[in-house]
């Protein structure tokens, strides 16, 4: 048995293997078909052997706090009891579940979609901090609408409790794991960051939330297993010089794994919502789609400020160019530091490069956008043929029309065209893993 194929455990939960889908916006929301959306979402995964899946971010709280259209809540127990369907679906095929828990702050739609702000004239942000001044700055473009409200130290222990209270329901529903969001700018990672967090109280310490939302939760779920996110913000220009550097990443990583967090997934990034998330190809056939002309407009306040936008991320792409698992050395800084399982994931694309980090970077590799092309990928990928690679381009067709509440499906023809190919040749067909309930 391979490193990939060897069960790793999270916690006190057996997962039967390495290879895991990571957090994507699955789009679904909170309808009458949501529950259906994310099981057709998600189970093709697990029925192709992925060891884990990870329930891209949905939101702890009724109101606000969403970064983009069609994210799912997870305030109202009624409706996520009803996402034991999603769980079990994922549990006959012997595979795990977890889902990331998140609150947009800063980053939320009330900030930078325009019709949202139109529709919502009352909702303001939460802030950790009266936002940075280079973020006002930017906001006199009109691009950004900061009106927020700064957390009390009162708040931000409710705001914990609400992470808790949602663990605990979706532990109730059958989630194996819960994932924080911890990086992509938002809340959490708000928390965390020097660039965002100026408190005067002991939420100073950003690491103080994750502890109190990590009591919160084993107060209330018990000894469900918790991992979050863990961002380096390596990719901020220089201009940003209060930012969170490598070295700060493994001390907070140290502190959490002895708090009690069961598994760490450290990121690079930005304190910006830009391309240094995704990295790879401008996605110019996604910006040039005539389907969604009218939702980005709507979306950046009118067609012109749209091709602004899609200009600035034709800038970004150039800056933030395709690496490959361009968070290993981070990773592995990391997991000589901790304990407990460290998961990598970005820019990670083939059984070769998994084979590599594994037992070296880190104890279990993610990907997710090229599971928008091959949603049975794993299937591929534990064949144990070295020289498979993913057939997803990093050219971000699927990512950018999710602002408009797009699906995240793949767009570009030649890759859509190679995954049929391997699907007639059956290469996604794979045997189903026994449940072992363990």
């Amino acid at each position: 048995m391979s490193r990939l194929e060897s069960p790793l455990r999270i916690g006190d939960v057996r997962v039967p293997n390495r290879l895991y889908r990571s957090p994507l916006l699955e789009c679904a929301g909170n309808g009458p078909e949501a529950v259906d959306r994310l099981v057709a979402e998600l189970e093709p995964a697990a029925a192709s052997g992925a060891g884990l899946v990870c329930q891209g971010a949905t939101i702890v709280r009724g109101e606000g706090g969403c970064a983009a259209p069609g994210m799912t809540r997870v305030h109202d127990p009624d409706f996520v009891s009803r996402l034991s369907r999603l769980t079990d679906a994922i549990h006959r095929h012997g595979g795990r579940i977890a889902v990331q828990l998140e609150h947009g702050g800063l980053r939320s739609m009330e900030t930078w979609h325009a019709g949202y702000r139109e529709d919502h004239p009352d909702l303001r942000q939460l802030a950790v901090s009266e936002p940075p001044r280079l973020l006002r700055a930017m906001a006199a473009t009109g691009f950004l609408d900061y009106d927020a409200h700064v957390l009390s130290t009162e708040e931000v222990y409710e705001l914990a409790a609400d992470f808790g209270r949602s663990a605990k329901w979706c532990a109730d529903a059958g989630y194996d794991v819960i994932h924080l969001a911890g990086a992509n700018m938002g809340l959490v990672h708000q928390f965390l960051s020097p660039f965002y967090n100026r408190r005067d109280d002991e939420f100073r310490d950003g690491v103080r939330f994750l502890e109190v939302v990590h009591d919160e939760i084993r107060s209330r779920a018990g000894d469900v297993p918790v991992m979050t996110k863990v961002p380096a913000e390596m990719a901020a220009p220089p201009v940003v010089r209060r930012r969170l550097s490598a070295d700060d990443v493994a001390g907070i990583c140290a502190r959490l794994a002895d708090y009690g967090y069961d598994a760490l997934v450290p990121v690079n990034g930005s304190v910006f919502w830009d391309a240094s998330i995704v990295k790879g190809n401008y996605p110019d056939r996604a910006w040039r789609d005539d389907r969604f002309e009218a939702g980005y407009a709507e979306a950046f306040g009118g067609r012109l400020r749209a091709r602004l936008v899609a200009l600035g991320n034709w800038l970004e792409s150039k800056a933030y160019d395709f690496e490959p698992a361009w968070n290993a050395d981070l990773c592995r800084r990391v997991r000589r530091t901790v304990d407990v399982p460290v998961l990598c994931e970005g820019g990670i694309r083939g059984r070769a490069e998994m084979d590599r980090l594994l037992g070296d970077a880190c104890d279990a590799v993610g990907l997710g956008r090229p599971f928008y092309a091959e949603p049975r990928l794993p299937a591929r990928l534990l064949d144990g043929d070295p020289k498979t690679r993913v057939v997803c381009r990093n050219c971000n067709n699927c990512a950018v029309p999710q602002a408009t509440g797009a699906d995240g499906v793949c767009r570009t023809p030649d890759v859509l065209r190679r995954a049929g190919e391997l699907r007639r040749a059956g290469a996604y067909d794979r045997e189903d893993a026994e449940a072992d309930g363990s």
